[in-house]
């Protein structure tokens, strides 16, 4: 058995069903021979978005696991990467790489010597006997500390050895998940039940560690708001009484009170970080601080009080202290009809907006048009970069978890197809859609062709207003004399001729039952693209 063989044997022992793909790859062939589905994309890119997309709408594994060519490769994988990295997504990510005695001769690619700025641990293959254990050492990384990519990097002459049968040894490791102690429990609890304005803020670890059940609970028991972050969304269900919504740089009104006026904030499985599409803590808070890393801690929010754990573990032990102290009925402070009234209120701007009956269309009653025809339990819905992420992020309704896949520390256009491909093919049974502007499908478009072949049917809702929404004044000059920024396309045509179905929706009446057509369709199994001629709305719900 070579080296090759020897690491398809080790994904398979790990569980690994299926992995996504391109373009060449020793182990695409290995793998096959093992059971293991590969799942071929148009772009190195796209294939590490879509093992991302996996991972994050709860592929059974936990992680997603991609492979790529030596050189070009690699190299065109680094921007999928970097999202995966930025939002601390668990992958497995497995590039070829240049014979050893080629790897350090410029300009030969080195992912082991190049990629360390966007993944989580980078090792390569040096010798047949150390196989076993660098696939240890990856997989240990996958399931212990803070998420984010694991590469391994398969040396082509090396891994194409035969390896030694005494080497031929795999130890799969453990997930050893941590809870805070004790004492920092206890002290956490006093801070919140003591508070006069609480909130909890809900990130991606609530959705990663299983926690929204728990969640739920702690917020009940405490009657304590909760809000969730872009990447958390999902993780508390939105028609929650308690619920605040969530926020990328846009947010709810009831979201924006509770951070403004709030004294005490809980931030629980997030990373508290800062960048341009978060809502941010003001100074002068109270806050309450649990991730599985210490290095969160004071890195971009100061905090009072840290819980180093597991989302779920930490949370857990919250309700087990605060039933001590309050026993197991909990409080009633009322917040649930202020939040209500708050909501209200910020909806009478908001809601003329999601039922307007221009044409072309708003965005946002495209967005409407969505939330009314999906079955939200049984779907999954993602934004693309820019403008229909700050649109879609506070007004649609996420309710089970994973039923919205909010993503965003670094924003690439085009994450949303392959995103979705991913999260079909870890939840075949689900609707799975992307909302994305054509500059976006500028980036993925041809990913669409993948969804069709590979029998992965997903909806993509394409807003087909000629530009680049999100920088409606941008550029006047340079627009106006240079076409920057213009663009244009019978996007509908262009899926048609990948293999899918393409409508296009020109009026408001169109849109409703276009959306109830491609859930249809896709249960068919047929790829759809709704090419929607929408206008450029720019509002957001920022504060």
């Amino acid at each position: 058995m070579n080296g090759t063989q020897f690491i398809a044997r080790i994904l398979k022992e790990e569980g690994v069903e299926q992995m996504t793909c391109f373009p060449s790859n020793a182990l695409i062939e290995e793998v096959s021979k093992e059971g293991i589905r590969p799942v071929m994309f148009r772009h190195e890119r796209g294939a590490v978005m879509a093992a991302d997309g996996y991972a994050r709408s709860g592929g059974g594994e936990g992680f997603g696991t991609v492979m790529m060519q030596h050189a070009a490769g690699a190299e065109n994988s680094i921007g999928g990467l970097s999202q995966a990295f930025g939002d601390n997504v668990p992958m497995l990510v497995l590039p070829g790489g240049y014979p050893l005695a080629e790897r350090n001769i410029r300009p030969n690619f080195a992912a082991v010597n190049s990629f360390g700025s966007v993944v989580k641990s980078v090792e390569a293959i040096d010798t047949p006997t150390q196989i076993g254990a660098v696939m240890r050492r990856a997989f240990q990384a996958l399931r212990n500390g803070r998420r984010g990519p694991v590469v391994v990097e398969m040396t082509t002459d090396i891994c194409a050895m035969e390896v030694p049968e005494e080497a031929m040894n795999y130890t799969s490791p453990t997930s050893a998940k941590s809870a805070p102690s004790a004492g920092d429990i206890k002290d956490a609890v006093k801070l919140l039940l003591a508070a006069k304005k609480p909130m909890i803020w809900s990130g991606a670890g609530v959705l990663f560690s299983g926690a929204s059940a728990a969640l739920t609970e702690l917020a009940e028991l405490t009657d304590i708001p909760v809000f969730t972050t872009m990447e958390g969304k999902s993780g508390f269900d939105e028609r929650h009484p308690l619920s605040l919504g969530a926020g990328s740089g846009a947010t709810t009104g009831q979201a924006n009170k509770w951070i403004v006026e709030s004294d005490v904030i809980i931030g629980l499985g997030t990373s508290f970080t800062h960048n341009g599409y978060c809502q941010r803590v003001p100074d002068g808070k109270t806050v309450i601080h649990n991730t599985t890393t210490e290095d969160d801690v004071n890195k971009s929010t100061p905090s009072d009080l840290a819980l180093i754990g597991d989302a779920r573990l930490t949370i857990e032990a919250m309700i087990d202290e605060i039933k001590g102290q309050i026993g197991e009925g909990g409080r009633n402070t009322g917040v649930a009809a202020e939040i209500a009234a708050v909501k209200a209120e910020w909806m009478k701007e908001w809601q003329p907006m999601l039922e307007v009956a221009d044409e072309p269309l708003s965005p946002y009653r495209v967005i409407w048009e969505i939330e009314n025809n999906i079955d939200q339990e049984n779907s999954i819905v993602t934004h693309d970069a820019g403008g229909p992420r700050d649109a879609m992020v506070p007004f649609l309704t996420a309710t089970v978890p994973h039923s919205y896949m909010g993503w965003g520390k670094t924003t690439h256009l085009g994450f949303g197809i392959p995103a979705m491909i991913g999260a079909k093919l870890a939840n075949p049974d689900k609707f799975c859609l992307n909302y994305m502007g054509d500059g976006a499908f500028g980036m993925s478009g041809l990913d669409v062709a993948t969804a069709a072949k590979a029998n992965l049917p997903i909806t993509t809702v394409l807003l087909n207003n000629g530009g680049m929404a999100t920088y409606p004044g941008g550029f006047p000059v340079a627009r106006e004399q240079y076409d920057v920024s213009f663009m244009a396309g019978n996007y509908a045509q262009i899926a048609e001729g990948m293999g899918a179905t393409g409508i296009v929706v020109s009026k408001v009446a169109e849109m409703g039952p276009a959306i109830q057509k491609a859930r249809q369709l896709n249960s068919e199994g047929k790829t759809v693209l709704i090419d929607v001629h929408s206008n450029f709305e720019a509002k957001k719900s920022r504060f």
